[in-house]
Order: structure tokens, then C-alpha cells, then sequence
């Protein structure tokens, strides 16, 4: 009886000794990790926790918190990278909204001068107004594009004749082109081109991209609509000396413009707006550069007449 007795008693503090073996490795455990978790709170850091002992499931946890730690490091970098954005894009706004009105606020002084002339005046009321219709487009551009990034764009996808309504928005450029002693090469299909989509979203993207030329254009205009197998392809063509090939992967970019000066009647919003109309109907919108050839075309697939 005494022999079973002392092998409990035995037996009960090799227990226990194990178990404060492994409390003091948990405990060591926790320590190591607690010294390593101030370098897990830099999101620049690459910095991950490592075990003090293989005790229990400390690996496990430790592997977990790693990952977990890897996660945040992610976000935090990419809301580093957003904020950086939104800030770069509150300068842009700013500086092409106070442009326009600093010119404006001066023509109206120059206009309060009694000494100025009436035939002078009469030039001073013109350029007050283009910058005004100038603010004005940029402000709605702005607003169209909050509204279609935060998806609030309803769209009324139909049956729509593409080359018809081609044709139909670039002649309302037709002069701005004529003007800048450049008349365009136009090439529409003249086969019907149907595609599904909401015909103001499409009207808004060939005007866009007509914006988009006249401003960066040099000459060489081209225009085209065209139909390849159950494709519809529009491309709008034109020389440039304002862009080079490294920036053509952030061309759709919101307030991105090669124009680092921003002296251009542009806000850097009509190709993303494109670019968004063209995706949320199924669309794909690309741009090249070739020889000092820039091009932007957009693509939508073509559906067939039935009837």
C-alpha cells in the first residue's frame, strides 16, 4: 500500500513538473512575442514574430499572428498609397479650379477700369465667359465621376446603331477641328454596327476621347468605327508631342495628365471617365503609343441583326 502510495505521489509531481516546464515556456513564449510586437506595428516593416520554443501550438499562433500581421501591413500600405491619391487629386482640383478663377477675377478688375475701351471690354466679356463655361465643365466632369466611382450611375443599356451615333457625335466637333486648320479622317463602317449599351454612356466616351485630341493632339487626326468578327472597335488617332510611352500605363489614371503645368483646359478625368462607362457595359478601352502616334480604342461586342 505504501509502495502504490508513494508512485501516485510520484507520479503526481512528475506531472506537475512538467506542467510548470511548460508554463515557463509559455511564459517565455509570450514574453518573446510581447518584446516582438512593437516592430509589428510599422507598416514598413517586414519584420515577423518568431518562436522561442516548439512547446504546444505556440507555432501555430505565432505562424497566424504572422499572417495576420501581414494582412494589416497590406491595408495600411494601401491606405497610405489612397491617401496619397486623394491628396495629390485635392491639389489637382484645386489648382484647375483656381486657375480659371483667378483669370476671371482679373478680366472682371480690367473691366471696372474706366480707361479700357468698349471694344476691349467686349474681348475681356468673351474670355470671361469661355472661362466660365471652362469651370463649368470641369465641375461637371467632377461630379460625373464621383457619381459613376461610387456606382451611382444608372445605365439603360438598348439596342443601339454604334456607327449611327459614331457619326452623329463627332460631327459636333467637326468645327473645333476645322478651326485648329486640321480636318480629321473619318472611317465608319458601312455595314450596321449594333451593339448593346446606354446610349448616353456612349456618347459620353466619344466625346471624352474628341476632348482628349483636340487638347494633347498635334494633327493627324483619324477616326474610326469598324466591325471585326463580333467585335466593334472605335478608335480615335492622332499625333502628339506631349506624351511618352512610360506614361501610357497610367493614362486612364483620374487627374492624371502628361500636361505637368495643367495649362491646358483639361482636369485629367475625361479618359478615366471613358474607361469607366466602357467597363460597366462590358466594354475594354486600351491606348498606344507608336512613333509619336497616340491612340485610344475601345472596344464593345457587336450583337447581330435577327429580324
Amino acid at each position: 500500500m505504501d509502495m502504490h502510495y508513494k508512485a501516485v505521489i510520484l507520479a503526481f509531481c512528475i506531472i506537475i513538473i512538467i506542467l510548470s516546464a511548460r508554463l515557463y515556456y509559455y511564459r517565455k513564449q509570450i514574453s518573446h512575442m510581447i518584446k516582438q510586437l512593437d516592430f509589428l506595428e510599422n507598416p514598413e516593416s517586414n519584420f515577423c514574430l518568431t518562436s522561442a520554443n516548439r512547446v504546444g501550438r505556440t507555432a501555430e499562433l505565432v505562424s497566424r499572428i504572422n499572417q495576420a500581421a501581414e494582412k494589416f501591413r497590406a491595408q495600411m500600405r494601401r491606405l497610405q498609397k489612397t491617401n496619397k491619391s486623394y491628396r495629390e487629386s485635392i491639389t489637382s482640383i484645386s489648382h484647375d479650379i483656381r486657375t480659371p478663377l483667378t483669370s476671371v477675377k482679373g478680366y472682371v478688375q480690367m473691366l471696372q477700369n474706366p480707361s479700357v475701351s468698349e471694344d476691349k471690354k467686349r474681348v475681356y466679356q468673351g474670355i470671361i465667359e469661355q472661362r466660365l463655361e471652362d469651370l463649368s465643365q470641369m465641375l461637371d466632369q467632377l461630379f460625373e465621376y464621383a457619381r459613376l466611382e461610387a456606382g451611382e450611375m444608372e445605365l439603360h443599356p438598348e439596342r443601339i446603331n454604334a456607327g449611327n451615333l459614331f457619326a452623329e457625335t463627332i460631327s459636333m466637333f467637326y468645327e473645333e477641328f476645322v478651326k485648329n486648320s486640321c480636318e480629321p479622317k473619318v472611317e465608319i463602317s458601312e455595314k450596321p454596327c449594333f451593339i448593346w449599351a446606354d446610349r448616353h454612356a456612349f456618347v459620353r466616351i466619344v466625346e471624352n476621347l474628341m476632348k482628349n485630341a483636340l487638347v494633347h493632339g498635334t494633327g493627324s487626326y483619324c477616326f474610326s468605327l469598324s466591325s471585326v468578327e463580333k467585335q466593334v472597335s472605335i478608335c480615335i488617332s492622332n499625333e502628339t508631342d506631349s506624351i511618352e510611352e512610360k506614361e501610357i500605363g497610367r493614362i486612364f489614371e483620374r487627374f492624371y495628365t502628361t500636361d505637368q503645368s495643367r495649362s491646358r483646359r483639361s482636369t485629367g478625368l475625361g479618359l478615366a471617365i471613358a474607361q469607366g462607362f466602357a467597363q460597366q457595359m462590358g466594354g475594354e478601352i486600351e491606348a498606344h503609343l507608336e512613333g509619336g502616334r497616340f491612340s485610344v480604342t475601345v472596344y464593345f461586342s457587336q450583337i447581330f441583326n435577327t429580324f
